[in-house]
C-alpha cells in the first residue's frame, strides 16, 4: 500500500487530520493525473458529514493518516479524459461517497455499486492503483466519471452538497419501498438532524403523512411549522407512543446514538418496516416480540447507486428540495466539527472551498 503512485503529479491544497486529536490543518498532497476515464473537478463546496468526524478521530479504528475527509463534493469540471461520456468541461457536478467499484459483479451490473465488495470510498480507501484516496476537503479532485453526477441548474451548489450523502441515504429506502411513486402512506422519521430533516422534506414532497419521532420536545415547532411534518411524537412520552401504536406503514430511523427500538417498532402497523440508516457505535437491542406479533421487518442500508443518486438530484430539482445549511470557510472547519459533535447545527455544515482560493 502506498499513499501515491508515480502518476500522482498534480499538487493540491487541502485540509487533513493527522492524528486522533482529529484537528484539521492545511495539507498539500498530490492527486493522480487525469486518466482516460477521469474528470478533473475544481471543488467549490463540500459538506461536513458526521462520518468525517469519526474518521478524523479514528473512532472506528480504520483511519489511514493523514486523512482528507469529505464525501459531499460539488464543483465544476475543468478537464475530461478521452473515454469520458456524458460530461464536458464547465459542467456542474457532484461526487459522493464512492471512488470506484469492480464494475463487474451483480451489484455493479444492477446499479447498486454501493454494495460491491470492492467498492472504494472517496476518502480513506485504497484505489485501483494502490493509492490512498483523499476526499473533498481540498481544492481539486480527479474522479472516474462513472462515479460522478450532474447537479441540476436549479439547485444551489452549496445546499445541494449534503444531498450526495445525507440526501441519497434517506431517498433510497423510500424508493426501495415504493414510497417515491406511490403517495398516501403514513411514514415516521426518527431523529431530526442532517438526515432526518431531508427525510421529512422527501416524505412530504412524495405525498405522505409524515410523523417526526424525537427525544427533543423543542423540535416540534421546527418539524411542523418549517419542515411541514404532520405529527410529532416525543419518544419518551408513554401516552403519545400508546396513542400512535400501529399507526405507521414505514419508519426511517436516522439516529446514530444508542436508543431503544421497542417503542419505535410498536408504532408500526402489521407488516410495517423499520429501516435503519443511522450507525450507532454500539449494537442496538432488537426485541423479538414486536416483530413476531406484528409481522414487522427491520432493515438497513447505505447510500445508493450512481443512477439512483442522479434520479434523486433530478427529483430534488423538480420539488425544490435542498438541505438546510450553514456555510463556513475552511479556517472554521475545526469549529464546525466541534459543533457537529454537539449537534449544534441546523442541519448541515458546508465548506465554501472556493473561498480559500479567492483569498
Amino acid at each position: 500500500m502506498t499513499t501515491t503512485t508515480p502518476n500522482h503529479t498534480v499538487t493540491v491544497s487541502g485540509w487533513a487530520a493527522h492524528d486522533t486529536s482529529g484537528k484539521i490543518t492545511p495539507y498539500t498532497f498530490k492527486r493522480r493525473e487525469n486518466g482516460v476515464n477521469d474528470v478533473t473537478i475544481k471543488i467549490l463546496y463540500c459538506g461536513i458529514c458526521h462520518t468525517d468526524l469519526h474518521y478524523a478521530k479514528d473512532e472506528w479504528g480504520i483511519t489511514k493518516y493523514p486523512v482528507v475527509p469529505g464525501h459531499e463534493i460539488i464543483g465544476v469540471i475543468t478537464k475530461t479524459g478521452s473515454d469520458v461520456q456524458g460530461f464536458k468541461e464547465g459542467d456542474r457536478v457532484g461526487v459522493g461517497c464512492m471512488a470506484a467499484s469492480c464494475l463487474d459483479c451483480e451489484h455493479c451490473k444492477t446499479d447498486q455499486e454501493n454494495y460491491c465488495d470492492k467498492m472504494v470510498l472517496i476518502y480513506n480507501g485504497i484505489f485501483w492503483d494502490g493509492s490512498i484516496t483523499y476526499g473533498g476537503y481540498s481544492q481539486l479532485i480527479v474522479a472516474d466519471y462513472r462515479y460522478v453526477v450532474h447537479i441540476p441548474e436549479s439547485l444551489p451548489m452549496d445546499a445541494a452538497a449534503p444531498l450526495l450523502c445525507a440526501g441519497i441515504t434517506v431517498f433510497t429506502p423510500l424508493k426501495d419501498h415504493d414510497l417515491v411513486a406511490t403517495p398516501g402512506k403514513k411514514i415516521g422519521v426518527v431523529g431530526l438532524g442532517g438526515l432526518g430533516h431531508l427525510a421529512v422534506k422527501f416524505g412530504k414532497a412524495f405525498g405522505h403523512h409524515v410523523t417526526v419521532i424525537s427525544t427533543s420536545p423543542s423540535k416540534e415547532a421546527e418539524a411542523k411549522q418549517r419542515l411541514g411534518a404532520d405529527d410529532f411524537i416525543i419518544s419518551s412520552n408513554p401516552k403519545q407512543l400508546q396513542d400512535a401504536k400501529r399507526s405507521l406503514d414505514f419508519i426511517l430511523d436516522t439516529v446514530s446514538g444508542d436508543h431503544p427500538l421497542l417503542p419505535i417498532l410498536e408504532l408500526l402497523k402489521v407488516s410495517g418496516t423499520l429501516f435503519l440508516v443511522g450507525a450507532p457505535d454500539k449494537p442496538l437491542q432488537l426485541p423479538a416480540f414486536p416483530l413476531i406479533f406484528g409481522k414487522r421487518a427491520v432493515k438497513g442500508g447505505i447510500i445508493g447507486g450512481i443512477k439512483e443518486t442522479q434520479e434523486m438530484l433530478d427529483l430534488c430539482a423538480k420539488y425544490n428540495i435542498t438541505s438546510d445549511i450553514e456555510v463556513i470557510t475552511p479556517d472554521r472547519i475545526n469549529e464546525a466539527i466541534d459543533r457537529l459533535a454537539k449537534n449544534d447545527v441546523r442541519y448541515r455544515f458546508v465548506i465554501d472551498i472556493g473561498a480559500a482560493s479567492s483569498v
